[in-house]
């Protein structure tokens, strides 16, 4: 326990025995990771540094890739975050018709009817409302220094600035991310396989 309290370390660890997910160390060209297996997804927790140039920014991340059958894409984010972002990707901005939900939150999708579907889950919705800084998403793959997933297989995503340390809200991130690739399954937009990808 240092001066501003436990570690990132010391926090992730002890995630991962309370959710019974895996705590990897990391090697000199990648950080340590924790790795939950809900069958038949890896959701992997980690930090990625980011160079601007003059200066470098840590971000932490969540993702989980998985076969995603018909494409589907939506971003999800707090309103005043990345709004002009967002009106740049070209999406419809989508109102699920959840009042609290939507006065919250910029949601974006491809397909405007799935999307309603994907958040019309009570579940996904508190637990996308109980995380105060929230980026998540549907990526093709890990871009030009990661990896290239295979045709059909997508990542869900999640990232924000700095290292996140909160052992409640982490643990309340991966049951997000279990509960939203479940209720793609339901719709139809996921597919219950081994994706595939090892990140």
């Amino acid at each position: 326990m240092g001066i501003f309290g436990p570690s990132k370390d010391e926090v992730w660890r002890q995630l991962s025995h309370e959710i019974g997910a895996e705590f990897v160390e990391g090697r000199f060209w990648s950080g340590n990771r924790v790795q939950a297996y809900i069958a038949p997804w890896t959701i992997t927790l980690d930090t990625h540094t980011v160079s601007t140039g003059h200066s470098h920014i840590t971000y932490t991340r969540m993702r989980a890739p998985y076969v995603n059958p018909d494409g589907l894409r939506f971003t999800l984010y707090r309103k005043g975050l990345f709004s002009e972002l967002g009106k740049l990707l070209g999406m419809q901005d989508i109102e699920v018709g959840d009042p609290d939900f939507d006065e919250a939150f910029i949601v974006k999708g491809t397909d405007e009817f799935k999307v309603r579907e994907l958040f019309d889950d009570p579940q996904v919705r508190a637990l996308a409302l109980a995380q105060p800084t929230i980026h998540l998403s549907v990526k093709d793959d890990e871009g030009w220094f990661g990896a290239k997933f295979p045709k059909g297989v997508d990542e869900l995503h999640f990232q924000v600035v700095g290292i996140l340390k909160d052992g409640p809200q982490l643990k309340a991130l991966f049951d997000l991310f279990a509960a939203i690739l479940d209720r793609l399954c339901e719709m139809g937009a996921g597919r219950k396989e081994e994706p595939g990808v090892r990140l």
